[in-house]
This record gives structure tokens, sequence and C-alpha cells, in this order.
């Protein structure tokens, strides 16, 4: 199979498209044909070495590519399902392995997967698994109840999108911050309110998917709650604020359920273009561009 691993850290240069051994599933896992992998601003992090080891060791590699979307094609020993052929999607844990999503094929734990959407092809499914539970995952740590006045920043962005919908559909007022040109976007995501600057703002509680910092944590009443999507750049608590970091873990289960929500139409996927296995390094060049509205998707 074709696989985009690194074997040096650094800029989008450093990416090549490998032959490599077909993967076997271990126990508890399911071996998934790719057709779809999104990138994610976590793959740049680690293409440039701000996961792990400083170096990597003479003839040692590592793969990219946290969320996948295709069909299991093997089972490892105790898994009973999901069935070969089944269309998935599912979230590759670990940050060390030689093989991930983007390639022609993955192991992925079995508990980690879930049905793929019906209403959506692969393509768009393959932006759920990693930025839907970061998003769910970060509002079940802020612990924000209906009518609570929330904000969102990077609310355009992959990450930010889905908090603004799942924070909607739970009942919270959402404010949502990004630029002036946004407020469309924003408003039909579900925003109560799109504001591209923090003056005046005030809110109950925070989801810093854009990682501001400290500014967003000023927005923030006494006693409120701040989550960041950046493990490792909370900011320092004050005025009783409870502060916390999401870090996304695989569950099977819970992807299920925003799988159904986005079947319902209360999640929208969003793909900004597609990009062959080949063609790795310039996805990786646009996506630090920045200003995307969806995400970039790798289709082996």
């Amino acid at each position: 199979m074709r696989a985009v691993v690194i074997r040096r850290f650094g800029g989008p240069e450093v990416l090549e498209v490998i032959e490599a051994p077909l993967p076997e599933p271990g126990p508890g896992q399911v071996r998934v044909r790719v057709a779809a992998a999104g990138l994610n601003p976590a793959d740049l992090a680690a293409r440039a070495g701000l996961f792990g080891p400083a170096e990597l060791a003479p003839g040692e590699f590592l793969g990219l590519g946290w969320d996948v979307a295709g069909t299991v094609d093997a089972l490892g020993s105790g898994v009973s399902g999901p069935a070969e052929g089944t269309a998935v999607v599912g979230l590759v844990s670990g940050s060390g392995r030689r093989f991930k999503a983007h390639a022609e094929y993955v192991v992925v734990d079995a508990d980690a997967v879930a049905a793929a959407p019906s209403s959506v092809g692969l393509v768009h499914a393959a932006t759920l698994p990693v930025n839907a539970p970061t998003a769910d995952q970060a509002l079940g740590l802020l612990g924000a109840r209906p009518g609570d006045r929330l904000l969102v920043t990077g609310a355009a962005g992959a990450v930010g999108g889905f908090a603004v919908q799942l924070a909607h559909h739970a009942g919270l007022r959402v404010v949502a911050l990004a630029r002036a040109d946004d407020e469309p976007l924003l408003r039909e995501l579900g925003a109560d309110e799109a504001v591209a600057s923090l003056d005046g703002v005030r809110a109950d509680a925070a989801l810093d998917a854009a990682v501001l910092g400290s500014p967003v944590l000023a927005a923030v009443r006494d006693g409120g709650a701040y989550v960041t999507a950046r493990p490792g750049a909370v900011p320092a608590a004050e005025r009783g604020i409870r502060v916390a970091a999401v870090q996304v873990r695989p569950d099977g289960a819970r992807l299920a359920e925003l799988v159904a929500l986005a079947d319902r139409g209360v999640l929208t996927t969003r793909v900004a273009d597609t990009y062959p296995l080949a063609d790795a390094a310039k996805a990786h060049a646009r996506l630090a561009e920045g200003g995307l509205r969806g995400r970039l998707v790798l289709v082996p």
C-alpha cells in the first residue's frame, strides 16, 4: 500500500509517499480501506516535531492522519463487528505510529469507529471523526447549561463550527467570533451573535478553538469556564474561572451519536478541497496558509 510518512521533522517538503506492507489488525482492531482522510492542524504540528521526540532515529519514520472514512476489510481477533464491507468513520489515536490514516489502508481500534453517515459521501464523512468529537468533548468540559452564554472563537473553522452547532442544539446562547465576512456562515450554523472582535463581549463560558488565550479568558464572567483547543496553551486561572484544554479521545459510541446528528442535519460537514496522497505536501502548505472554511481531505 501507499502511505504518507516523515523521516525527519520540518516543513511540507519532509513528507514522503512510500510503498509499505499491508497492515494486519491486531486483537480488538479492524483494518479500514481508506476512502478519505482529513488533514488537521495536528498533522502539521506532528510533521514539525511538536509531538514526541526531538528527532527520529535513523531508519525510523512516522505516519500522519487522525481521522478516516472508508470500508472495513479485515477484523482482528476478538472483534465481531463492524462487519467486513461496512462503511465507517474513525479516529486513529496515537502520535507515534508508523502508519496512520494518510494511507491506502489503516488499522484502527474497533471501539474507535462508527458506521459512516448515510447523508453524505465518505469524503465529507472524513471531516467528522476528529473535529466533531473535539468540539463535543470541549463542551462537556465546560459544563455549560441551556440558556448560558457561550463564546466560541475560531467559530468559522472546523472545530469551532461544530461547537456552534452542538451548542445551539443544546440550547446555549452562542456568541461566535470570526472574521466579519463570516457572519452569514455563523448565522447559518446557529450562532445567536456573530462578532469580529472581543470588544464588549461577556460570556458564562468560552471554547477557545482559535487558541487566543488570555483575551478570551478576560471575556468570561467570574466563576465561569474556559476550554482551549490546544493542550499546553491553558492560561493561568483567575477570578474563579475553571480552565482546561481538550485533548480528543476515541469514543466510537459517542461518534455514532454525532454521525446521527449529521444525518439529521444538526451537524454540517464542510470540505474545502481534496488532494491525492501524492500531493500531501501541497495540502499541508495550503492548510498552513490559513483562511479555509472547511477541511482539506486526502483521497488515496
